[in-house]
This record gives structure tokens, C-alpha cells and sequence, in this order.
């Protein structure tokens, strides 16, 4: 059955058409800082009375700000901060670790791999990588990957995770995905190649645990004003994506942007983590709530081959330094 969402719909819309999906799941977000998607999300599909909204972000005083958000204004629905730092590949051990040690959470139903960076200047980790690459996908993925065992004692998991159209701009760069130490880089292209790689992991994860009853979905939320973008110059720093689009040859390189509001942003998050009708299209990249259609919408070949997911599956298990056989 088709979606008859589209990019006028809202979290909150959706969150109605599915409480009875929403009801008694154990849902982890990453990324929750009030004024973010994240947050929005949360917020939202507290309504729909959730068994456990896990909170996961860097700084554990804004997660509890979002958690006392909703407990306030959602009675019974509990709350779980987790302390993740994206930016060390030992935090995100440290915090999955975490995880797998809650004896009261025995299976987690749907996770949203929602944090992330945009267009922010040339810095590697601690770990010695480029940061859009390690934060957006290499710390996802670990973190994905250690903790699966919860996901897949659930009885019909999810994995979403919050790609972008900026998909456009960069497809993986698998001989220089470190940008050669910032010679070769550009923020715009390195967070173009960052969103590739979410949309490629969901693949993934539908292809090796489709089979074990894991869904996965990626999805570009939209243009929408959040925190995500706080640090940008509308100047000279947005100059530089026209320009990118236009040497690409991108439609979106002449034509202006469409916004959303906060909720309509959040509205293919909750598409993603709980439409019944998406089983038999897993590992899909949706937008406004729908199934992207690539005769219509933005959605790059790079970042919907099966050949690259299991190049940057296997790549990414040599940069993690660990391999898994789920």
C-alpha cells in the first residue's frame, strides 16, 4: 500500500495514525538536544505511550532536559539517558557497553541513528578520522553493531538511520575518504559522503540481518532550521553548496530551498521506525514520509548499490577495528 503522506505531513500527524505501533516499544535516539529532529521525535511518539524512550547524546545535561520535557508532559512514559560521545570511537564502546548491561532493558524495538554534523570545518577524531565520516556513519555503525544483540531479541527490530538529499554532493570516497589530511577537503562534499554512508548502511543491515528479522531504513527529513546548522554562515559558508551542485550538475544547485517546519522534519522519522507497511521494502531511503522515488526525488546510484555497501561494510569494520558476524 502506498504512502499517502507527503511533505506537508507532521510527527505529530503520524504519531496518531500510529499509536497502536508506537504503544509499549523501547525506542534509543541519538542526538536528542532540545531544538534538534531529535528531540522533535522524541517528543512526539511520547504520545503514542512508549515502554522506554532511551536518550542517548554527548552531553547528558541536555538529554535530561528533553527527558524532563517529556515526562512532563506525558504521564507514565519513562525515560533512559545514555551518554554517547559520536566522536570517540571509545566512548561509543563505553556507552554500548552501557547498554548491553541494563538488565531492565532486555531488547531495544527501534533504534534511530539520528545525531550528526554538518559542514563544519576540516578535524579529525582521536581516532584519525575526518570528523563528518566518523561521527555521522563510523560511530553509528559501531554502536549499531555492539549493541545488536538487544535489537534482535526484539520482536520485529528497526534500525533508521537519519540520512539527507546532501547524499548528492558526495558519493564515498573509498581511496580518500580521510580527504587526502584536509588537502582534497570540502566541508560540503565531506558531509555529502557522510549521508552516502548512512544510506548504505541501512542497506547493509537489511541485506546481512534481513533474514533475522531486522528492518532498516534510511531517510532525508527535509529542509528544516535546527541546531544542526547553528554554526553556518549563510554567507560564505552556504555559497559554497550552489556551486557544488552546480559543478555536479544538481538541480538544487539553481532552484530554491523548501523548508519544513521542526514537526513536518520529524515526520519521516516516525514513517521509518513504525509504518507496518515498509516490511517488504527493507533497506529503503524515503522521504516526506514515502518511499523515495528516483524519477522524482533526489536519490543518487551511489547510495542505493549493493556493491558499495559491502565495500563501506567492510571498510568500516577495518576502520572500527572489528568485525561482525551477526
Amino acid at each position: 500500500m502506498p504512502s499517502t503522506y507527503d511533505a506537508a505531513s507532521t510527527a505529530s500527524g503520524l504519531v496518531n495514525d500510529y499509536a497502536s505501533e508506537i504503544k509499549g516499544k523501547v525506542v534509543l535516539t541519538t542526538g536528542v538536544s532540545p531544538g534538534g529532529l531529535g528531540a522533535v521525535f522524541v517528543e512526539a511518539i511520547a504520545k503514542g505511550q512508549p515502554a522506554l524512550l532511551i536518550l542517548a547524546g554527548r552531553n547528558p545535561s541536555k538529554a535530561e532536559q528533553t527527558a524532563k520535557a517529556i515526562e512532563a508532559a506525558n504521564a507514565g512514559v519513562k525515560t533512559k539517558v545514555l551518554e554517547l560521545d559520536l566522536g570517540s570511537l571509545a566512548a561509543v564502546k563505553k556507552a554500548a557497553e552501557s547498554v548491553m548491561a541494563w538488565a531492565d532493558v532486555p531488547s531495544i524495538d527501534v533504534l534511530v541513528n539520528n545525531a550528526g554534523i554538518m559542514a563544519v570545518e576540516y578535524r579529525k577524531t582521536p581516532d584519525g578520522y575526518e570528523s563528518h565520516l566518523a561521527t555521522n556513519h563510523l560511530a553509528h555503525f559501531l554502536f549499531t553493531n555492539l549493541i545488536m544483540d538487544k535489537l534482535l531479541a526484539a520482536s520485529s527490530p528497526r534500525v533508521v538511520n537519519v540520512s539527507s538529499d546532501g547524499h548528492r554532493l558526495g558519493h564515498f570516497r573509498f581511496d580518500d575518504y580521510n580527504f587526502h589530511d584536509g588537502e582534497t577537503y570540502n566541508k560540503w562534499v565531506a558531509y555529502g559522503q557522510s549521508k552516502t554512508a548512512n544510506m548504505l548502511f541501512s542497506l547493509s543491515l537489511a541485506e546481512k540481518l534481513g533474514k533475522r528479522g531486522l528492518l532498516s531504513y534510511s531517510l532525508h527529513p527535509g529542509v528544516i532550521s535546527t541546531n544542526l546548522s547553528g554554526h553556518i554562515e549563510w554567507g560564505d559558508d552556504f555559497a559554497g553548496l550552489p556551486a557544488i551542485d552546480r559543478s555536479l550538475g544538481n538541480a538544487e544547485g539553481w532552484r530554491e530551498f523548501k523548508w519544513k517546519s521542526q514537526d513536518q522534519g520529524a515526520a519521516t522519522h516516525v514513517y521509518a521506525a513504525f509504518d507496518p507497511t515498509l516490511k517488504d521494502n527493507n533497506g529503503v531511503y524515503l522521504e516526506n514520509s514515502h518511499i523515495a522515488d528516483p524519477w522524482v526525488e533526489t536519490v543518487k546510484p551511489w547510495g542505493t548499490s549493493l556493491v558499495e555497501a559491502e565495500r563501506l561494510w567492510k571498510l568500516s569494520e577495518k576502520l572500527v577495528g572489528q568485525t561482525f558476524q551477526h
